[in-house]
């Protein structure tokens, strides 16, 4: 297909490139830490924002008038974009895709129509894959674009809505493992409520549980071995989101015993509607032993939505990368860039040039971890705040046995009286500055 101006794959051409279109810091092959930055990245390209949006916004329709959302054969167009998402991924030498059911394939009629559209597009893609040798992250379904959904799929009042959404979500999961996918994403937006007056929260709350735990009970009856992921997604769109952040979500899946099978999807934007930031949400769900997979973007700091740009600060990317590092790393998990080029970039190439730009920043940032692991001055910092509850009297109050009255107890024979010790925050800012 002729959509983009160039042909060839981009390449790593080193930091002094001149070439508009190359990596500058992405070196697939290089080795960091033991493992190459392809294995530790494992990019993804996302359906929607790359194919789907028209570059549309509230106060405004499509600027990009791509051929494909005007076609009126809408399979033909569903063709059209597979062969184009498999075009972008060979022309960034990106190894993993993501998609909603309704990025793949139109809705048709009835769900009946749908899914046998999803299964024909799948059908068609699992040869592009083949051919491209390419690799599915993780699919999921589309409960939030439809009118049906506008009170919720998993949480909707209405019964038939929780049974239609647990028949989709069904055949999309279904889709996944087809196509080998090495986790499924849970929830699509709405699973919240708008205001009290006419909402049972705990009503509400249990419907999400019990739907959790149906797909993870179906996902094991299919031989699906990857997680399912849920996404925190605190303002997207409902006033109050049932899936706020990761300490909203843990506590909903260690209610219901979930805790092995479903992991974290964590997004820079969302963590900043939240109130929080990336890597405060990586850290936690590393924590709790349920971080998995990332979106990659970044929000408009003086918007209160979601902005969905392109990840390019390489100061917070380092952080990001520190923690992804100090959390193992990716297992089935990875990077998709759930980002969208801005609605004025409409030539074609500005995707590319998007997507080049970032995991470039990316490669930064790992790079820059990778420095502070090695040195380890922020290590031993750290190692040095905490380092006396590894003396045997301190590490025996967190264990099972200790009480009160005992810790009081030596409180007072020792004439216990802490002193404040430095956080030494501003020298351990200007170490990070020195990478």
């Amino acid at each position: 297909m002729s959509f983009y101006s160039i042909d060839k794959p981009i390449k790593f051409d080193g930091p002094k490139s001149k070439k508009a279109l190359a990596y500058k810091y992405y070196n697939p092959s290089q080795k960091v830490l033991g493992k190459t930055m392809r294995d530790h990245l494992r990019f993804a390209v996302c359906y929607w924002h790359t194919l789907c949006w028209p570059g549309s916004d509230p106060f405004g329709g499509e600027t990009f008038l791509r051929e494909w959302h005007h076609m009126a054969d809408p399979m033909a167009a569903a063709r059209m974009k597979a062969e184009l998402m498999f075009e972008t991924l060979r022309l960034l030498d990106v190894d993993y895709f993501t998609f909603h059911d309704l990025d793949i394939a139109p809705e048709g009629k009835n769900l009946q129509e749908f899914n046998a559209n999803v299964t024909e597009i799948a059908g068609y893609i699992k040869k592009l894959m083949k051919k491209h040798d390419k690799k599915l992250l993780w699919g999921t379904a589309n409960m939030f674009s439809n009118r049906r959904f506008m009170a919720g799929a998993a949480t909707n009042p209405d019964p038939d809505m929780f049974a239609y959404s647990a028949a989709q979500v069904k055949h999309a999961l279904d889709t996944t493992h087809h196509l080998k996918g090495e986790n499924y994403v849970m929830w699509g937006g709405r699973e919240g409520y708008e205001t009290l007056i006419n909402t049972r929260i705990g009503q509400e709350l249990h419907q999400a549980g019990r739907f959790l735990s149906m797909v993870v009970d179906y996902k094991h009856k299919i031989g699906f071995k990857g997680p399912i992921l849920i996404e925190p997604k605190p303002k997207e769109p409902s006033t109050h989101q049932y899936d706020y952040d990761v300490a909203t979500v843990w506590s909903m899946i260690k209610s219901y015993g979930l805790e092995k099978d479903v992991k974290m999807n964590v997004e820079q934007n969302h963590a900043i509607l939240a109130g929080h930031t990336f890597e405060h949400e990586i850290a936690l769900a590393s924590a709790y032993g349920i971080f998995g997979s990332l979106d990659l973007n970044r929000g408009g700091y003086q918007v209160g939505w979601d902005t969905d740009q392109f990840a390019m600060n390489v100061p917070e990317l380092t952080i990001m990368m520190l923690e992804v590092i100090r959390a193992g790393g990716f297992t089935t998990g990875g990077m998709n860039f759930d980002a969208k080029i801005r609605r004025q970039s409409i030539d074609p190439d500005d995707l590319l040039h998007g997507h080049v730009a970032s995991m470039d920043a990316c490669a930064r940032g790992l790079l820059n971890a990778a420095t502070i692991i090695e040195t380890g001055t922020l290590d031993k910092a750290i190692d040095k705040r905490y380092a006396k509850w590894k003396l045997p009297y301190n590490a025996a109050m967190l264990k099972k046995g200790a009480s009160l009255e005992k810790i009081a107890a030596r409180v007072h024979k020792d004439k216990i009286e802490p002193q404040p010790k430095s956080g030494r925050q501003e020298y351990l800012e200007g170490l990070l500055n020195e990478v």
